[in-house]
């Protein structure tokens, strides 16, 4: 059903304000078009507000594979499937281990076999379930790993935009896989 009200846009089909980024993201992924950036396509705003954000967030300073656990830690806990298998191979590149990997998959949020990983992740959780009053004491534990108060803010800004990606994706029934552009 959610095809019907988010369909798989092409270049063509999309609307104008969308075109732009969905060929961008097409040459960057190898002339490939995900099937969620086909769908969120729909809204020219979300597709454009998620990669803008996204971009700020791959910049910032919490290491990439810190950042890839935020990721990993949105998508188990808002089942975004999509996600999952997209952010798989990126933990992979990365040299996550096997074991972190299968961790950071399971939906069972099983720890981590690193101390700090599994800081990053229970500190994320920790904004979530505050909505972002963590306290002095988990404030405290999470720089106490080596991360910084900058750190911090920039978790809250990856769960903002693993947020937008997570549930858009569920709500456009977006599958693995890309799409003809």
């Amino acid at each position: 059903m959610s095809a019907t009200y988010f369909p798989d846009h092409t270049f063509d089909s999309a609307p104008p304000t969308a075109r732009r980024t969905m060929e961008a993201t097409a040459r960057k992924q190898g002339g490939r078009l995900p099937s969620a950036v086909a769908r969120m396509a729909t809204s020219p705003e979300t597709l454009d507000g998620f990669l803008r954000a996204s971009a700020t967030f791959e910049s910032s300073t919490l290491d990439p594979l810190s950042r890839e656990v935020v990721v990993m830690t949105m998508a188990t806990r808002n089942e975004c499937h999509v996600c999952v298998e997209m952010h798989t191979p990126r933990l992979r590149s990365l040299g996550a281990s096997p074991e972190l990997v299968a961790a950071l998959r399971a939906p069972d949020e099983r720890p981590l076999p690193d101390e700090r990983l599994e800081g990053v992740r229970g500190f994320t959780l920790a904004v979530l379930e505050s909505a972002g009053a963590v306290g002095d004491d988990r404030l405290r534990e999470f720089l106490s790993l080596g991360y910084t108060a900058r750190n911090a803010l920039e978790v809250v800004l990856g769960i903002g935009v693993y947020t937008v990606s997570t549930l858009a994706n569920r709500m456009t029934g977006a599958p693995v896989g890309a799409v003809p552009a």
